[in-house]
């Protein structure tokens, strides 16, 4: 009986042990050099960060289709690229959830959102959602700001858009925005991370 119990106590604390490291794996923290990657875009076609020509970083945004938070946000989305595309920081867009679990997060309806709204970005499947684990996003939307340097492409920001998801006109903190003029700039950002407010990331 008492070897029985070691057993159990033994795989509950192996099991314990591995579940507590899965956890720990929080993806991309600031300064961290984030890796390419190749996702099919609502046109059909696979885009990777280098495909986007000569830029100085990304905005890479984790966002959807059926999230009320990254609906509010999607026009904000739309002025963040028209914005700073020109300046050499164009906006990305993931979509991360599983259409198995989120119907209206399904290929087909990206497409046909991002025909009603007009991106003019790419919309990303992130198909066997294997690109947000890596980065470490967890809502939608999930903001991170990139910088291209001689040491690779670096996270500066990682977090909100701003601070205030339901009324644009009532935001006091652009958060993204202060982040990438900073790097226009030359400059130290000063929030380089904000908590993300918006749905859990369907998996």
């Amino acid at each position: 009986m008492k070897k029985i119990k070691f057993v159990v106590m033994f795989v509950a604390a192996v099991t314990l042990t591995a579940f507590t490291f899965v956890d720990s794996n929080k993806g991309y923290e600031i300064g961290d050099v984030a890796t390419d990657f190749k996702l099919k875009n609502v046109n059909n076609k696979m885009v990777s960060l280098k495909d986007l020509g000569e830029t100085k970083g990304y905005i890479v945004i984790f966002t959807c289709n059926h999230c009320p938070y990254a609906v509010a946000y999607e026009d904000r989305i739309i002025e963040l690229n028209k914005k700073y595309k020109s300046l050499g920081y164009p906006v990305i867009a993931i979509n991360p959830n599983n259409p198995e679990k989120q119907k209206e997060d399904s290929f087909e309806k990206m497409q046909l959102r991002a025909r009603e709204k007009g991106f003019d970005f790419p919309y990303l499947l992130d198909e066997g959602q294997k690109i947000y684990p890596q980065y470490g996003a967890t809502k939608t939307p999930h903001v991170y700001v990139l910088q291209n340097t001689d040491q690779g492409t670096i996270v500066q920001y990682i977090g909100a858009i701003d601070d205030n998801y339901s009324d644009a006109d009532a935001v006091t903190e652009k958060y993204v925005e202060n982040a990438v003029d900073a790097l226009l700039n030359s400059e130290e950002i000063k929030v380089k991370t904000t908590k993300a407010i918006g749905c859990s990331i369907k998996v």
